[in-house]
């Protein structure tokens, strides 16, 4: 298993928008001379997966199964929402 982080990291966001990823993420990916990777922006939170195209949505399947998806798709309070 992965060591997670144990407390989060404060970084500073550039006026073009960029910032540094940390080195133990960058190292655990195996992109320390730089690579890609796919942001998830959720509104309140983005989320950031290794690789290209189509990790975040393979990456958040995985941690996600079909009966999870059910029980939180039905705390949503707005009907529209629920449907998307």
């Amino acid at each position: 298993m992965t060591k997670l982080q144990e407390r989060p990291g404060r970084y500073r966001v550039s006026p073009r928008g960029q910032f540094s990823l940390p080195a133990s993420a960058r190292r655990r990916w195996g992109i320390e001379g730089g690579g890609d990777v796919e942001v998830f922006d959720l509104g309140e939170a983005v989320v950031i997966f290794p690789g290209g195209p189509g990790t975040a949505r393979r990456g958040l399947a995985n941690a996600l199964d079909a009966r999870r998806y059910e029980e939180l798709l039905g705390r949503i309070d707005d009907p529209d929402l629920r449907d998307e």
